[in-house]
């Protein structure tokens, strides 16, 4: 890419680990549309008059610590996933737990593990390529010692390749691919009413990772059972015949295992549930979240009246110098099965 050619966006991240753990959680389909915001980047830089309208989404929200309202640009794009996850990985960097150190690749490795496969990538390796070959400027600048490894990115918008530069320091070896993007298809949308949410539970990931990860292979279906607080008794004892706050049926080939969880707050740390409540979902779409369940700290379960569960999961982000810990969502949606 030249560097007179304007490009839509450029930004930067000086550990690319905490992006990468988002990707992993999502990377179960061949094709993804990308929407690139600046908050999940050190630097960042949009410019709305490289793009062409189809590929320009505007954002409003509210924000800033003077209270007036931002307004944030964001392109939006399809990608090959897949190919983008090799690209990250290409010097083996990508897979390592966020805060890990990277181990230096020694003279005559292999770089077969950073293959693109079919999404119309190409790669360039060396030492201090030029800006113009993808925006390796001011590598210093976003490299110190102790980070990991550091990604580049930019696109010129519709019809160009996001270009992805990829380093381990700023004078050891890059990488910088060019991946094929296509303008966005039509997805389908869930508009979640918080005014009707019947159950809203907060409960650490692993105790739903470990609930889950136990299931049998053959699991077809998920039932997500929500009871009210039982009625308390003398003391503020609860019955001990009353149901569990949260009860996941999962239904088989080889039988039906029910999993509960008791009203503890050392569980589930909140609990929202006026009424009973029952919903049943294809399993085979509930464990499509397993990889963000994996990596992700806290799980916000939510299903509003008509049966609609959102699954929100909290993820490791880094701490930048000055400012609180970044976090970061991944949340899935799943209708329920008409029964």
């Amino acid at each position: 890419m030249s560097e007179e050619q304007p490009r839509l966006l450029t930004a930067s991240v000086s550990d690319f680990r905490y992006f990468a753990a988002l990707l992993r959680g999502v990377n179960f389909a061949n094709k993804a549309t990308a929407w690139v915001f600046s908050a999940v980047f050190d630097e960042f830089t949009y410019n709305p008059h490289a793009a062409s309208q189809p590929s320009q989404h505007r954002q409003e929200h509210a924000g800033g610590d003077d209270g007036e309202e931002e307004v944030e640009m964001a392109s939006a794009f399809e990608i090959p996933l897949g190919t983008l996850m090799d690209c990250l990985n290409v010097f083996g960097t990508a897979a390592q737990a966020p805060g890990t150190s990277s181990k230096k690749r020694k003279n005559g490795d292999d770089d077969s593990d950073g293959g693109g496969g079919g999404g119309g990538v190409k790669k360039d390796k060396g030492k201090g390529r030029a800006d113009a070959e993808g925006g390796n400027a001011r590598l210093d600048e976003w490299f110190a010692p102790g980070k990991g490894t550091g990604m580049r990115m930019s696109y010129a918008g519709a019809g160009h390749p996001l270009t992805v530069l990829v380093a381990e320091e700023s004078g050891g070896p890059t990488a910088t691919c060019e991946i094929t993007t296509w303008d966005p298809e039509p997805r389908m949308t869930f508009n979640f009413d918080n005014d009707a949410t019947v159950l809203r539970i907060i409960l650490k990931s692993s105790w739903l990772r470990d609930a889950l990860s136990e299931l049998d292979p053959s699991t077809k279906k998920l039932t997500i059972i929500g009871h009210p607080p039982p009625p308390a008794v003398a003391n503020n004892r609860v019955p001990r015949n009353a149901p569990p706050r949260l009860r996941l049926r999962a239904v088989g080939e080889f039988g039906t295992t029910e999993m509960d969880y008791p009203n503890d707050r050392e569980v589930l740390e909140t609990c929202e549930c006026p009424a009973t409540v029952s919903f049943t979902y294809t399993y085979s779409y509930i464990a499509k979240a397993m990889r963000a369940l994996q990596s992700s700290s806290k799980t916000s379960l939510r299903i509003d009246d008509e049966g609609l569960l959102s699954m929100q999961f909290l993820m490791p982000g880094p701490r930048k110098q000055g400012r609180e810990r970044s976090q970061a969502f991944i949340e899935f949606w799943c209708l329920p099965l008409e029964e």
